[in-house]
């Protein structure tokens, strides 16, 4: 066997011994937040689409259109063909719901943050990021050359002393959070980071992810997202400055150099983000629904549609999922390294497209097994 094959056996059955083998199973989507998996159907509690609009009728029918009057795919970067004019109505859509000036829409989140933080940070700058902080977050900060500190998570006074101790040695000040943590669920204080920001002198980013439709985001001086999760499609933004916008556009590498997202893509992502201005509820309903769990099992309250159960080692958390499977729910089990060691989880998420009955058939299900 040749000595490349010989280090990926090694290390792949190292991480076997661990618990951390991963490997994508064929889903197939049914009605509602039912999924086929394996020749068995189960009730998923494990996708991010929140509002259920990744199948929504009047999405598909956009998407649809759009295939049909520009074609599958964008043939090239939007710098070098020229940019579908669906581009500028999905930005000016999104500037209206983020209240800003100008966006800049991206292949995918995780490129959004990259684009977005590399653009306008460098060496001689100083990035800090909440502990907890996703991990586009962090190879953004890496990836860009500056200055890269994290706080403990949601922790002003570790904010505050790190802005006291460094911030002076430094050209700019970036801090990076998150409007809703996608692991935990919980919020960031935002308007107290952005206090904190403006008392030192630093620009704050946060990413809107899984905030999205869902809970209010409190308006920062750089807002990033996706397209993926409650808009049910592809993509990411930056939403921002007109200033700040032209900036990403013209320097953000992984936005120039890439071919632009197809056509149905961004019908299907337009159409998305219209129907969540115009049916609020959709996200009041998922998050009900996690606070109705969140507080029959006895956790903490929801704060998002995202609700952590920890399980501990990631055998046990493997052996749990597939419990609940054996009842008829996919639940993912959540391992390091996305988790800290010892804090690996069930990770519940709720969708409108859920009922009450689901999710009280779920509580019972948890209760049986004592998970709390």
């Amino acid at each position: 066997m040749p000595a490349l094959d010989d280090m990926a056996e090694s290390r792949l059955e190292a991480l076997d011994k661990q618990g951390l083998w991963r490997m994508p199973i064929t889903t197939s989507p049914l009605e509602g937040m039912w999924v086929e998996r394996g020749g068995r159907k189960l009730l998923s509690f494990s996708s991010n689409d929140y509002l259920g609009l990744s199948r929504q009728p009047d999405v598909l029918a956009a998407a649809q259109i759009a295939l049909h009057l520009y074609g599958a795919g964008a043939g090239a970067s939007r710098y070098v063909t020229g940019e579908n004019p669906l581009y500028a109505e999905l930005e000016q859509q999104l500037c209206g719901m983020k209240q800003t000036e100008a966006t800049c829409v991206f292949s995918s989140g995780y490129m959004a943050t990259l684009g977005g933080v590399c653009a306008l940070m460098g060496k001689g700058d100083l990035i800090l990021a909440d502990k907890l902080c996703h991990a586009c977050m962090v190879d953004a900060a890496q990836l860009s050359g500056a200055k890269f500190i994290r706080f403990a998570h949601n922790d002003m006074q570790h904010l505050e002393q790190l802005l006291t101790k460094h911030r002076e040695q430094y050209q700019h000040c970036l801090i990076l959070s998150e409007t809703v943590f996608s692991m935990d669920g919980d919020c960031a204080p935002l308007e107290a980071i952005s206090e904190l920001a403006k008392a030192h002198d630093a620009w704050v980013l946060s990413d809107d992810a899984h905030g999205l439709g869902v809970v209010e985001s409190y308006p920062v001086d750089i807002q990033i997202g996706t397209l993926s999760k409650a808009a049910g499609s592809l993509g990411g933004y930056v939403c921002a400055s007109r200033a700040v916008i032209d900036l990403i556009k013209n320097t953000a590498r992984n936005a120039i150099y890439t071919t632009a997202l197809p056509p149905a893509t961004l019908a299907a992502s337009l159409a998305a983000l219209r129907i969540m201005v115009a049916q609020s509820d959709l996200g009041a309903k998922a998050l009900g629904y996690a606070q109705q769990f969140s507080h029959a099992v006895g956790l903490a309250d929801a704060q998002s549609a995202i609700v952590p159960l920890i399980i501990g080692e990631a055998e046990a958390a493997l052996q749990a999922s597939q419990t609940l499977a054996e009842a008829g729910y996919l639940v993912s089990a959540i391992r390091p390294p996305t988790v800290p060691q010892g804090t690996a989880r069930l990770r519940f998420t709720f969708s409108a497209l859920h009922t009450e009955e689901e999710v009280d058939a779920l509580i019972t299900e948890v209760r049986r097994h004592g998970w709390h």
